[in-house]
């Protein structure tokens, strides 16, 4: 089978014949832009060298890796000496929390506060420094997917060392009020940390807007490399390395850079900022025509965390009577890919703890499906998967018996 791109959407050939395949799961992976792919392409053919060698070919790697921190850095509003990479968000997110809390534990701050919506990323680095005597609290979103500033106040004590709570939710799209929590939190001396994985690029980011004192981000989220992610640390900020070796990233992540990666996600930077206004209100309206047209044509649907700020990209819909699981193969066989939730948690049986710390009944958290729009989706990638959805839902809730109220 030939996979290539062209037109409205992905396609396959296979035995001679042609089916159009939409790609509706930007969440979880984007592709790469074709611009990236050349600048990739040109570092790993021309910028060899070791970007901590002294010589020529040294220095012109270095001289790229400073290019991508200014482009970086100018997308989320920071200074480029206060950005460091890593291999993606999942690094990010451990090397901020794990970091600040060996930091200041020899002050015998040893309570973490986080939200129960967060990224595995940051739930499972929790939980490890748990099991190591760390306390942490995870405070509950409504039923709407936000959390709110009363309830993070509540959290907080006197030796609270961070707060990690994340700008956009993966599953729902739901946008928290980082900004006004971290107030809460500093008030107090606390860090704040922000996952902003899935809001870089697709929403305005200004890490002194959001008054937060680390947040992370990911390459492959806004059409660059795999493998590839930052954290913005704020000057000043105490944190403890968790990569020992050289001195590269200024002492606080040790490692040869990974020159070509880097570059593209500098370019991937660069070219998010110059659209994210003009994409951002596109597939705001793409999404919204998306969940209009479901509700309206396929009886017992509801879009969990409507009604809220979110990403403009993201929506997630319930569809009564139906396992989520079933409805997306059959969609994937249609020649659409969605999700259940986060990539990252593909190949469980387990409900989505999102929907699940929302409240939601049992059967709710195991009946949604997330559908993310990108760059290139057209109104009609939107439309074939509005006509798609009626009879696909209508055939697995008749093999099971299982209609809307």
């Amino acid at each position: 089978m030939l996979w290539f791109t062209g037109g409205a959407g992905w396609y396959a050939t296979a035995v001679g014949s042609v089916r159009t395949r939409i790609y509706l799961d930007h969440n979880a992976t984007t592709p790469v832009d074709p611009a990236v792919i050349d600048a990739v392409a040109d570092a790993m053919r021309a910028e060899f060298g070791n970007a901590s060698s002294v010589h020529h070919f040294g220095q012109r790697a270095k001289a790229r890796l400073d290019d991508a921190r200014q482009d970086l850095a100018t997308l989320i509003g920071a200074a480029p000496t206060e950005v460091v990479f890593t291999s993606g968000g999942t690094e990010a997110d451990n090397l901020a929390i794990r970091g600040a809390a060996e930091a200041l534990e020899p002050l015998g701050r040893r309570h973490l506060v986080t939200s129960s919506l967060e990224h595995e990323a940051v739930l499972t680095t929790m939980r490890a420094l748990e099991r190591r005597g760390w306390r942490v609290t995870r405070v509950a979103p409504d039923a709407q997917g936000v959390v709110h500033p009363e309830a993070i106040a509540e959290a907080l004590t006197d030796d609270t060392a961070l707060l990690s709570l994340m700008h956009g939710n993966n599953e729902i799209g739901t946008l928290q009020p980082v900004a006004a929590c971290a107030a809460l939190a500093r008030a107090r001396g606390i860090l704040v940390h922000t996952d902003a994985v899935q809001t870089v690029g697709k929403v305005p980011v200004d890490v002194h807007a959001l008054d937060v004192d680390l947040l992370s981000l990911s390459g492959h989220k806004i059409y660059g490399p795999k493998g590839v992610g930052a954290l913005w640390i704020r000057r000043g900020t105490r944190l403890q390395s968790a990569m020992t070796g050289g001195k590269q990233e200024r002492s606080r992540r040790a490692g040869t850079e990974n020159v070509p990666a880097i570059v593209g996600l500098g370019v991937a930077a660069r070219l998010a900022g110059a659209r994210l206004e003009t994409d951002a209100a596109r597939q705001a309206v793409l999404r919204d025509s998306l969940e209009q047209a479901i509700l309206a044509r396929v009886p017992g649907t509801h879009v969990n965390g409507a009604g809220q700020p979110r990403v403009p990209n993201t929506t997630n819909i319930g569809f009564e009577g139906i396992e989520a699981e079933s409805l997306l193969i059959a969609l994937d066989l249609d020649g659409f890919a969605v999700s259940t939730g986060s990539a990252c948690s593909s190949g469980t049986l387990e409900p989505s703890h999102v929907l699940k710390a929302m409240g939601l009944p049992l059967h709710e958290t195991q009946n949604a499906l997330r559908i993310s729009l990108g760059r290139h989706t057209t109104p009609d990638d939107i439309a074939a998967l509005a006509d798609a959805l009626p009879p696909i839902v209508a055939r697995l809730r008749s093999l099971t018996d299982r209609r809307p109220a």
